[in-house]
């Protein structure tokens, strides 16, 4: 019986990417966060596997199509492998919000394929970063450890939201960005 997997579970615009109020609809619009790459890069040198888990509605609402996001994530894949690190896997809800699916945050579908394609638990043991509480409900319903980061939606959110964010997501921990985010997970793991 091996060692079990190392994962972290990322949102993707807002967390690794800046993130548009129209959307990120082209490989022109996917502009990495600064140091997020790196940080997935650190991560994964430490034997952290990371996975990306996204709402993807501008698919489902015809702003963009699948070669565009396909263009994208192979945009952000070149940048992470210069950085020295990869993503294992990218799933994502190509579905608008009318669609009522269970894949999109802030119901845990999405952590779900996880699971199953991983075989593991996700409970208490699977780190979770997104940018807004959909990201930290969907991690928390699937069992995830919640982290926050203070990228994208959450830029704005100001200490009392911060406040009432922990008061309905128990366990959150909040961090200014991706970076320092790996830096709390590799300074406190074995």
């Amino acid at each position: 019986m091996g060692q079990p997997i190392k994962l972290i579970i990322l949102d993707r615009d807002g967390t690794i990417n800046e993130d548009r109020d129209d959307y990120v609809k082209s490989v022109d619009e996917w502009v990495p966060i600064p140091g997020a790459l790196e940080a997935i890069a650190r991560l994964n040198q430490y034997g952290w596997h990371v996975v990306i888990a996204t709402n993807q509605s501008g698919l489902g609402r015809g702003l963009f199509d699948m070669d565009a996001l396909n263009a994208m994530h192979q945009r952000m894949n070149e940048l992470l492998v210069r950085h020295g690190g990869r993503v294992d896997a990218i799933f994502f809800c190509p579905h608008a919000p009318e669609d009522n699916c269970r894949c999109r945050k802030p119901l845990p579908g999405l952590f779900e394929q996880i699971a199953e394609r991983y075989g593991i638990s996700l409970a208490g043991t699977v780190h979770a970063v997104g940018d807004s509480l959909r990201d930290l409900q969907a991690a928390t319903t699937a069992g995830c450890l919640p982290h926050l980061v203070l990228t994208g939606k959450a830029a704005r959110m100001s200490a009392d939201k911060q406040q009432a964010l922990r008061e309905q997501i128990k366990g959150v921990k909040i961090h200014a960005d991706l970076a320092a985010f790996a830096h709390v997970i590799l300074n406190s793991s074995p």
